[in-house]
């Protein structure tokens, strides 16, 4: 492909892109097809023939767009969202075409650079003070085990990294609620997933920190040595918030390194008047949240923040002749600051979206995706044939359906009504369980979600639930 040929081609993939986001709620939210029903097709062409761009892109547009669940969707309310925006789009088109590869200064100064600089405002943005450090990880689940090797290593004096284990053994501290990539943080630590404590939770979902101080009293009692506190600043499924302040403080007095997981959530402390819900997150040892969920810049791109960031690099580095520069003393290299040692630029899409929106247009689309949230709350509430089973502290509610004088499984009987949703192809949400309780979830996050989308949701699970029996 030369180069007259690639600008063609460049021309017919932005115009698709840009009537894929114009007419994206003509397509089925969540796909529509059968397991292995896309391999079959795929196995029916010679991939290892060489193929001009017409036909590769036909086949992608006939075999696997079919296959594609929607998540710029406005109408995509499951799980969390993982959002784009058009800004962010650019970015990384113009990243990928750069191809820079961000592990050294020296590999590419402007991306170190910015990085810092992004890293810094963003800080800023959510309330966090500036003996902070922040570096963008991939997801979540990375930085969550970046913190337990951090903390391994604080405790250690940096021994496990040199010796190995000794015969101790740490314990790990989370609620009931807790995403499952601490489970797997744990496992991947070297830690042992029966040394990760659970911690049972109050009536909204929130770890009791009375219990989880008992908890780490026994443990020394026993001989264990207690290591981390993984602290949940919206849990997956209800967005409880954990008590911050009191964890914090818990973690000083047993000198316990204290890790907050905000990856939906934390993008709300753009708003001032949400940061009360958070009290005390600014006294963790680390924190992160996910702009490429709530903050419109695409997957990947997670900010991840620490305060001693020396005890992040000495965990992390590992300097062979071949990565020596001679700027080393000077700048971050933030191959140093994590697991991978090759660096994507995420900091630029993430840069775009900031100076793209400003501070007062993302703080606006938050507040409204939270007035959405609660809109449909309050249809919910006020309809006595659904049930809130959970607080909405953000833009999360859980529910179900349970109309008056039913005696069946009502369990069983939501199950039915999400498969009905979803099949629709209209809108798409997903469940959990909450107390044992089969739970539905609805999530107004997505970058262009509007008041209409979320009334013509209600409605749907209304009309939908109300066919069943």
């Amino acid at each position: 492909m030369n180069n007259e040929i690639f600008r063609k081609e460049l021309h017919k993939f932005a115009d698709w892109i840009a009537d894929y986001y114009e007419n994206i709620e003509q397509y089925p939210v969540k796909s529509q097809v059968e397991p292995k029903s896309i391999l079959k097709q795929l196995e029916k062409i010679d991939s290892m023939k060489q193929s001009d761009m017409a036909e590769i892109f036909a086949d992608f547009q006939n075999i696997l767009l079919p296959g594609i669940t929607h998540w710029q969707s406005p109408n995509f309310f499951a799980y969390f969202p993982a959002n784009a925006s058009p800004p962010s789009v650019l970015a990384e088109m113009v990243a990928s075409a750069i191809g820079a590869q961000c592990m050294l200064w020296e590999t590419s100064p402007a991306a170190a650079e910015l990085e810092e600089y992004t890293m810094n405002l963003l800080r800023d943005m959510i309330g966090l003070p500036k003996d902070f450090s922040g570096v963008i990880q991939d997801t979540a689940s990375t930085a969550t085990l970046t913190s337990l090797l951090v903390a391994r290593e604080r405790k250690t004096n940096f021994g496990i990294n040199d010796k190995g284990f000794d015969g101790k053994t740490f314990r790990v501290y989370c609620s009931t609620e807790a995403h499952s990539s601490i489970d797997k943080a744990v496992k991947i630590a070297g830690f042992g997933k029966q040394n990760l404590v659970k911690i049972e939770t109050d009536e909204n979902f929130a770890m009791r920190s009375g219990k989880l101080e008992e908890a780490i009293i026994k443990d020394i009692d026993s001989g264990y040595i207690p290591l981390a506190i993984v602290s949940s600043l919206g849990t997956t499924s209800s967005t409880a918030v954990d008590p911050l302040r009191k964890n914090s403080e818990i973690a000083k007095k047993y000198d316990v390194f204290h890790h907050i997981d905000a990856a939906l959530a934390g993008t709300a402390l753009i708003l001032p008047e949400i940061r009360h819900i958070a009290d005390g997150f600014d006294l963790a040892d680390s924190f992160v949240f996910n702009p490429h969920k709530w903050m419109f810049t695409n997957f990947d791109c997670s900010a991840y923040f620490v305060r001693n960031a020396d005890d992040l690099i000495k965990t992390f580095t590992i300097t062979p002749e071949y990565l020596k520069t001679k700027q080393d003393e000077k700048v971050n290299n933030y191959r140093d600051w994590g697991i991978q040692l090759g660096r994507r630029f995420r900091a630029l899409k993430l840069w775009f979206v900031i100076r793209s929106y400003g501070l007062e247009g993302l703080q606006s689309k938050i507040r409204q995706h939270l007035k959405l949230a609660k809109e449909f709350e309050r249809k919910m509430s006020e309809d006595p044939s659904f049930e809130l089973l959970a607080p909405v502290q953000f833009n999360t509610t859980c529910f179900r359906y349970k109309p008056n004088g039913y005696s069946g499984d009502l369990d069983k009987l939501n199950e039915q009504l999400i498969e009905k949703i979803n099949a629709s192809g209209k809108i798409y949400i997903s469940h959990t369980k909450l107390n044992g309780i089969y739970t539905l979830r609805f999530v107004v996050a997505q970058t262009n979600t509007e008041e209409r989308h979320v009334l013509q949701a209600f409605d749907l699970i209304k009309e939908i639930a109300g066919g069943l029996i």
